[in-house]
């Protein structure tokens, strides 16, 4: 009988290495995880929505407007001016469906003036403009069937800028985003004026 060398035999007798089986990686919202915190944080996040609209929270920019102005036609001198694009787009955002026929229309609401002026405010020591003031004007009135739902009403904003002429492509971009601007909040202060219509 062969001899056996004791380390062999030690070897064959061993039992084999274990592998220890890669683990699950247990993330913050997976289901079961941790007393389903993702779940909790829903229905917290739902929870906070349903108490601010029981206080009567509403989103920003959304503006109920009375069932007379549910479907308006905006009557405007200038229907791609900086306010009446943002009228339209927040009486769409309110619910409103915006017409294109006074016909077809349940109120009217008639822009009578939208105007934008600009003055010089400051100059330089070479008498060279160094800052602007823009004033930003609407005038409105509503009716609907001849009747006057709204009288004419005037809403202005006032707006300043610096003014360099070494950036004047720059200065010029400025304006422009500050008119756009000017136009969004009297389209703001308009809107609240026509939730206050009668006939809802």
């Amino acid at each position: 009988m062969a001899d056996i060398d004791p380390i062999d035999q030690a070897q064959e007798c061993a039992p084999p290495p274990q592998v220890a089986e890669p683990r699950a990686k247990t993330t913050l919202f997976d289901r079961g995880a941790l007393g389903r915190p993702g779940a909790r944080i829903r229905r917290f996040v739902l929870a906070t929505v349903l108490l601010l609209a029981g206080c009567g929270f509403h989103l920003e920019g959304r503006i109920a407007l009375p069932q007379a102005i549910r479907h308006p036609y905006i009557q405007a001198p200038d229907q791609q001016s900086d306010f009446v694009q943002s009228l339209r787009r927040q009486m769409l955002i309110s619910g409103a469906h915006p017409v294109d026929l006074p016909g077809r229309a349940t109120a009217v609401v008639h822009i009578l003036s939208d105007r934008v002026a600009r003055r010089v405010l400051s100059v330089s020591a070479q008498n060279r403009p160094t800052e602007y003031q823009i004033t930003y004007t609407v005038r409105f009135a509503v009716t609907a069937g001849g009747r006057e739902l709204l009288p004419p009403q005037q809403v202005s904003a006032v707006r300043s800028y610096s003014f360099d002429e070494s950036l004047l492509l720059a200065k010029e971009h400025e304006e422009e985003i500050l008119q756009q601007a000017m136009g969004q909040d009297l389209a703001d202060i308009v809107m609240r004026q026509l939730s206050r219509v009668p006939g809802g």
